[in-house]
């Protein structure tokens, strides 16, 4: 089986694939590219991304990316000459209102979920802690997994500078609300519905009395309600966070890893590559974007005279010293495409290294042009999984 093959065998039968990756290696269009072709193969497909690039919608023919499921117009396939049997729907993460919906559901009581949604801590937490954001997407994730409409689900991630957040988010969530700091708030607090300081350890009381000086006492008060409130969730949070690993996990689910050739770029999807291993999450395959072919005669000696001799036959005119710059721009191209397939060869080796285990490599050549509409995501589909052969 071909390396594409395999990453074609994902697309055609696995629930979710996730596209992690750097910044800036073409991720969000990779995972984009993954959603046509599954839904040229007939699959009903949820590209959900957490951080879109307005290209993304452009390319797709939508007008914006929102929290509400747009799916794209089957004529606009048809116009970009795209033939598709399945279906291909796009949705951007709304970390506060998957944070809201679990509030809703694991509190003991609406009063309870109303007091926590109204505190001011809660309003930061749910939008802007480190973290929250990836560990959101996971739960999202878990929650449209259950969706019959999707055959397919594809989580488009952000830069793998948070590749941690997503894999540790779980346990760390559960760490915290189980954590002895909380039961230090939850007993000082839940006796009278009052922050009391009398009942927390001496040194913890004058580290809180001194924090107090500074904040303000309403914003320990308020600490300690939103710690007392969140507790009350805990019960239901640790059976979500067990779900959210345990699906990550699930042999229905497929990490792809993207990557350009460049060093760094491949040390850092290492890396995750490595984390994934450690996990026991399956990794799918890696896709390395902008990847430079040799040239044509790669392996000849070319000089000036062979050069200008191929200009003269095509009766090609250009400045006197151009023979002697082609040779040397095919020398380059050469050196470079020798390079990416060094820096392939390496990530090959490291990755089957670090689970004894080998992943299909697709590379995927520079294209002439940046990727912006559902034509050009057609034939970088092409790239990545073959041509689709419909029955006439």
């Amino acid at each position: 089986m071909s390396e594409r093959d395999s990453l074609a065998e994902l697309v055609a039968k696995r629930r979710v694939i996730v596209t992690v990756g750097a910044g800036g290696v073409g991720k969000t269009t990779t995972a984009a590219a993954l959603g046509v072709a599954a839904a040229m193969r007939g699959r009903r497909v949820l590209c959900l991304t957490i951080d879109p690039a307005r290209r993304l919608a452009e390319s797709l023919g939508l007008e914006r990316m929102s929290s509400e499921a747009a799916t794209v117009d089957p004529k606009r396939f048809a116009a970009a000459g795209v033939k598709v049997t399945g279906s291909l729907t796009a949705m951007m993460l709304d970390t506060k209102r998957t944070f809201d919906e679990l509030v809703k559901k694991y509190s003991s009581t609406p009063e309870k979920a109303k007091q926590l949604l109204e505190n001011k801590l809660y309003q930061y937490v749910s939008t802007s802690l480190a973290g929250t954001q990836e560990y959101m997407a996971m739960e999202k994730l878990v929650a449209v997994q259950q969706d019959e409409d999707y055959d397919l689900i594809l989580l488009d991630t952000p830069p793998t500078a948070n590749a941690l957040d997503f894999l540790d988010a779980p346990e760390r969530l559960v760490e915290a609300l189980d954590s002895a700091t909380m039961k230090w708030f939850i007993q000082a607090f839940e006796s009278s519905g009052k922050l009391s300081l009398n009942l927390l350890a001496r040194s913890a009381a004058l580290v809180l009395r001194g924090l107090g000086r500074i904040t303000g006492g309403g914003f320990l008060e308020a600490m300690a309600e939103f710690i007392t409130e969140l507790n009350d969730l805990f019960g239901g949070f640790k059976q979500r966070a067990t779900m959210v690993q345990k699906a990550l996990r699930s042999p229905e689910v497929a990490f792809v890893l993207v990557t350009s050739p460049a060093p760094m770029s491949i040390q850092e999807v290492l890396y995750f590559s490595e984390r994934l291993a450690e996990h026991d999450m399956p990794r799918g395959a890696f896709v390395v974007n902008r990847f430079r072919m040799p040239p044509a005669h790669a392996g000849e000696a070319i000089d000036a005279t062979e050069a200008a001799d191929a200009m003269k036959k095509r009766a090609v005119s250009l400045d006197e010293d151009a023979p002697a710059r082609l040779v040397k721009a095919h020398s380059d191209a050469t050196k470079l495409a020798a390079l990416d397939a060094h820096y392939v060869r390496s990530l090959d080796a490291r990755a089957t290294a670090a689970a004894n285990e080998r992943v299909p490599i697709v590379r995927v050549p520079e294209l002439p042009t940046d990727v912006h509409d559902l034509a050009l995501l057609a034939k970088l589909a092409d790239l990545l999984v073959g041509t689709v052969k419909h029955e006439a």
